[in-house]
């Protein structure tokens, strides 16, 4: 958590950053230790909300005396507490908690940051996780950390402090386990798909020409939800090089879907599943330029394609 959450933007992110950065664990245990929430910290914050879209007029005795990580309600909204499993929508303002200053916010942005209480979640953030669950919707929601040495040459960081609004929670559709829908006649010129005998989409690129532009066909055309730019999906993948055929990446290697915002991928994938429906398979032919450019990344060279199957929208 610490001097990253102080940042504030984006906010889902940067706690998805913390809690992977708090243990060399991937998948550490749900009985990770909660920090104590040191409540008292918060004592003298106030917080006057000015308005939807607006900052709040937060004020506190400075410097904070934060000895400790340290999470708590400080003001009750008069919503429907947070479920475990639920996701919640964000916005937040950060101070340096020794002068009072603020180091940004976040209420300029309609949408706020979209957080998912999970086990996997409360596993890597339990402070984070079980402060908002059970928080009412409306609460404005303080963390703060002390002053700590950084970097090489030890310089000191100041002690910070985070005030979040818990816009909404929600609760979320459990993904599908494969792509539903009805089927789309395959369309001449484009890579074939066939499934293997485990059920996993094969690339094949065959007489393909590479593509000039990005190509967005659907396999399969679900009937869930219209995805959105700015929806965090759960999705299978393969990824294939145009030019070879050799899979680069495959989230069924792994043995689980993959869970990423889509305004955060390749402008391949930003641009093609906007606007597909959970359910969909979807065949991605994209161009360099719209992938990681000629020079690649890792395996992926060059033109890219791509099968999609997006399971659900978070």
């Amino acid at each position: 958590m610490r001097r990253i959450l102080a940042l504030i933007l984006p906010l889902m992110l940067l706690l998805t950053a913390c809690g992977q950065s708090a243990s060399t664990d991937p998948t550490p245990s749900a009985s990770a230790s909660v920090p104590p929430s040191n409540a008292e910290v918060f004592a003298s914050v106030k917080v006057e909300d000015q308005g939807k879209g607006k900052a709040p007029k937060v004020t506190f005795k400075t410097p904070l005396a934060i000895t400790a990580e340290s999470m708590a309600v400080v003001s009750e909204g008069k919503g429907e507490p947070v479920k475990a499993g639920q996701a919640i929508v964000l916005q937040a303002i950060g101070f340096n908690a020794e002068d009072g200053k603020t180091s940004g916010d976040s209420f300029s942005d309609p949408a706020g940051q979209r957080i998912l209480l999970d086990d996997a979640f409360k596993s890597s953030n339990p402070l984070v996780y079980n402060t908002f669950v059970g928080a009412k919707v409306g609460s404005w929601v303080a963390y703060a950390y002390p002053a700590q040495a950084t970097g090489a040459t030890a310089s000191t960081e100041p002690a910070a402090m985070t005030v979040f609004l818990v816009e909404s929670a929600a609760d979320v559709a459990k993904p599908l386990s494969k792509p539903e829908g009805e089927t789309v006649a395959p369309v001449a010129g484009l890579p074939t798909v066939k499934d293997d005998d485990k059920g996993v989409p094969v690339i094949t690129i065959g007489d393909a020409k590479a593509p000039t532009a990005l190509v967005a066909q659907d396999l399969i055309t679900g009937k869930g939800a219209v995805v959105k730019e700015t929806d965090t999906i759960v999705a299978n993948y393969v990824g294939v090089n145009f030019v070879g055929g050799e899979i680069f990446d495959s989230s069924f290697q792994s043995g689980k879907p993959a869970t990423f915002p889509l305004n955060q991928v390749i402008k391949g994938w930003t641009q093609g599943l906007a606007g597909k429906t959970v359910g969909s398979r979807v065949l991605l032919v994209i161009p360099a330029d719209l992938a990681y450019g000629e020079q690649g990344s890792g395996k992926a060279k060059g033109d890219l394609v791509f099968v999609v199957d997006i399971l659900g929208v978070q």
